[in-house]
């Protein structure tokens, strides 16, 4: 089975998978495949709103629900979710607007708001809004991309399999540096 195959077989589950955690990378590869006719656009974005929606509840419960817990055992999460809780009361709206943005505290950002005052219900209300307007935008910017590499450079398609690949390799090599530090 050939790379475009396993693109068109998992491409979507991967969008999925990827969108719940920090998935801008699998995102703007899908998108990429998009225009390359591996994957559809619109079910790529949908599917990209579905996975954030679901991540950022799933990480608003954690907080809500086991977040002191979870803040005592992990300590470099704790500074991280202390410094985000300094934001969220002085601007809820706009911080759960614009989380999905802010690289690096994408799971942090979920929990101190489930740590803090904001209903269920207003949380859900603004997440959904805000993965409405990350997912396809996120996803064109792939779609962009693949649309500029296609129109200067003919000869990629013989090695676009590979520099996806090493792009997805390189996310999460530089993921897992990250997170070992």
């Amino acid at each position: 089975m050939n790379l475009s195959a396993l693109i068109a077989h998992y491409g979507y589950a991967a969008v999925l998978a990827g969108t719940m955690f920090e998935g801008e990378t699998v995102l703007v590869l899908a998108g990429y495949s998009a225009h390359r006719g591996y994957l559809d656009f619109a079910a790529v974005a949908g599917i990209a709103w579905l996975g954030a929606v679901a991540g950022d509840t799933f990480f608003f419960w954690l907080g809500r629900r086991h977040g002191q817990r979870l803040l005592a055992r992990r300590p470099a999460l704790r500074s991280r979710v202390e410094a985000a809780l300094g934001l969220i009361d002085n601007h809820p709206v706009t911080i759960v607007l614009t989380m999905r943005f802010m690289w690096g505290l994408r799971m942090a950002l979920p929990i101190a708001i489930g740590l803090g005052r904001m209903s269920w219900r207003r949380f859900a209300a603004l997440n959904a809004l805000s993965a409405a307007l990350w997912a396809p935008l996120v996803a064109a910017v792939g779609w962009s991309f693949g649309a500029l590499l296609t129109a200067h450079v003919a000869a990629l398609q013989r090695y676009e399999h590979w520099v996806m690949a090493a792009i997805a390799a390189a996310a999460l090599l530089l993921r897992a540096a990250l997170r070992r530090r």
